[in-house]
């Protein structure tokens, strides 16, 4: 096990490990003990009373946080003619067809996210063995095997994340930076936790919010009281 810094270890002092706490104050910790020389990530991280072996408990989609992630995501779009010029238009940071999926078998990975128009995918999924271990394979289900070109890179300009549950049943997604207001991040989290508590599945039995905890990129974990979520 990494041996923890200084920083990290008075940050554990400040975290009552055995405490389950509201989000208020869960997220005045997390940017207490974000101390880390770079604008530190923050992270919910959901642990579901779902089965992912089965095909109707493999919750998976994505949604526009309210005040974005606090990232510029580069976007790279699939496409051709006219889809292809609205895809330039919105902003897309690299819009091909052939020549860049050729440039990417050879190992480039300049982008953060995919969008491929339907027509396309014959030849974009031809990736999968590539895209598929980076989760960067475009999806019907997260917005980005579209027509709707436009929509979909403005959405993920303005802050859109994607979600998917684990093999252990864990969902993680970055709800904004420390340096956001308070008030920013609780509305981001709040957003994402009603998304999450959506898509629970008919099938799901019992508790679905086992454990709820949020946390800086170098920071402690702390863990939220499920109770106080509005889980129904």
């Amino acid at each position: 096990m990494a041996k923890k810094s200084k920083k990290q270890q008075e940050a554990l002092k400040l975290v009552d490990r055995a405490k389950l706490y509201d989000i208020e104050e869960a997220l005045k910790l997390v940017k207490e003990n974000a101390t880390a020389k770079f604008d530190e990530t923050v992270e919910a991280a959901f642990r579901l009373g779902v089965d992912p072996k089965k095909a109707d408990q493999q919750i998976r989609g994505a949604m526009v946080l309210p005040h974005g992630t606090g990232k510029t995501q580069t976007v790279l779009v699939f496409a051709k003619g006219d889809k292809a010029k609205e895809a330039e238009a919105a902003g897309a940071d690299f819009v091909g067809d052939e020549e860049l999926i050729n440039k990417i078998n050879q190992g480039w990975f300049g982008f953060d996210v995919i969008v491929a128009t339907p027509d396309m995918m014959a030849e974009v999924g031809k990736l999968g063995r590539v895209l598929g271990p980076k989760g960067l394979m475009p999806n019907p289900k997260t917005g980005t095997v579209t027509f709707e070109v436009e929509k979909a890179i403005q959405e993920i300009k303005a802050g859109k994340v994607e979600y998917r549950v684990d093999k252990q049943s864990n969902i993680h997604v970055p709800i904004g930076k420390a340096s956001f207001e308070l008030n920013q991040l609780i509305e981001n989290f709040e957003a994402l936790t009603s998304t999450v508590i959506k898509a629970k599945p008919q099938s799901s039995k019992g508790i679905y919010l086992r454990n709820v905890s949020v946390t800086s990129t170098m920071g402690p974990g702390i863990k939220i009281d499920t109770t106080t979520l509005d889980a129904k």
